[in-house]
């Protein structure tokens, strides 16, 4: 008798092969984020070449942009999960940030429709969609990757390895299905001649926005649904609603930042931004009115100077040891992947 109640299996063993699958809400989530890398890399293939054969921008100066337009693609992150985390919450970032890039590949769109016309009107609209991307990537980028460790119990945390492992296998396959597309019908090349097609980049930019409503609507139709913890509640929320079961044991709910260290940092940010400008451009004015030399005597300065001095402003909102070891190592690791990204980025600009 003793044998058979050994080998029996308990109720929490049920419970445990019962929840051995994961959640519907992770395949959400990989859905839109593989939406929005189809996005963000299908135009990117394109940029440069419409910069330079549509735009007639000199091949130096597309360069210039590209990689300022990249960077704080990554700067803006920073802003995007501060705001999400102390006002918005998740969700409504990811959807702000879904729909801004979706309105920022359109605008490209029309600037690729438009540029036969008003070749002037045309760098303009471009300018203000590499904007509206910026900010669109800036709150959906920190956001959705953050909520996927919510989707699991306590008990349950050992899949998480997994989980991840899923959810950049949607990043790699809407980054390759973006730059496979997008390029398909938006690069044309003539098969006899050669000859690139100027006027076919829209189709590769609309692709780029049609991908991205994909993603933030399958999201916004299925949030509520889906992308709950175990016990049923929203993950991501407005933080005003959040209660301590939202949190990690230990975990800090809201980053609080002194007076004193904001002033730090604003000083922090003011001299490393005239620094690097004199070691950019060799001056501290603003004498130059050529656009390479004003988005790296500019854009580059404020987004060196702007990591470097929020290093500070987030150091000084640590509230123990721990966290100020994370974020040492996020910075450290930071540095080294600085190198993998500069070597592989070159190759969007032939």
């Amino acid at each position: 008798m003793d044998n058979i109640e050994a080998l029996s299996p308990k109720p929490d063993e049920f419970v445990e092969n019962k929840s051995s699958r994961h959640p519907k809400g992770l395949w959400v989530l990989f859905g839109t984020e593989m939406w929005e890398r189809f996005n963000f890399y299908g135009m990117r293939a394109l940029l440069t070449l419409f910069m330079v054969n549509s735009l007639l921008i000199k091949e130096a100066d597309a360069a210039i942009i590209y990689g300022g337009f990249l960077a704080l693609c990554y700067l803006t992150p920073l802003l995007g999960g501060f705001i999400a985390d102390k006002y918005i919450g998740n969700r409504y970032a990811i959807i702000i940030g879904g729909s801004l890039m979706a309105i920022g590949q359109f605008l490209l769109f029309i600037s690729a429709s438009t540029f036969s016309a008003n070749i002037g009107s045309a760098k303009l609209i471009m300018w203000l969609a590499l904007f509206v991307i910026i900010f669109g990537n800036g709150f959906f980028k920190p956001n959705i990757s953050s909520m996927v460790g919510s989707l699991y119990p306590k008990q349950e945390k050992s899949k998480l390895d997994s989980a991840f492992t899923i959810f950049y296998m949607g990043i790699n396959i809407g980054a390759f299905l973006g730059q496979f597309i997008c390029p398909y019908v938006g690069d044309v090349k003539d098969a006899a001649t050669g000859v690139r097609d100027i006027f076919a980049f829209k189709w590769g930019f609309l692709a780029a926005s049609i991908a991205m409503v994909i993603g933030t609507v399958t999201f916004f139709i299925l949030k509520n649904k889906y992308v709950v913890t175990p016990e049923g509640r929203p993950i991501g929320g407005l933080p005003k609603n959040n209660t301590s079961a939202d949190f990690e044991e230990g975990e800090t709910q809201t980053a609080k930042f002194s007076g004193q260290a904001l002033g730090i940092t604003g000083g922090i940010f003011v001299i490393l931004f005239f620094v690097f400008r004199y070691l950019l451009v060799g001056e501290f004015g603003f004498n130059s009115v050529e656009m390479g030399q004003l988005i790296k005597g500019i854009i580059y300065p404020f987004i060196y100077s702007a990591g470097i001095s929020l290093a500070f402003l987030i150091m000084s909102s640590a509230e123990n040891k721990v966290e100020r070891q994370r974020i040492w190592v996020i910075y450290i690791v930071s540095f080294f992947i600085i190198f993998f990204w500069l070597r592989s980025n070159r190759q969007d600009l032939h």
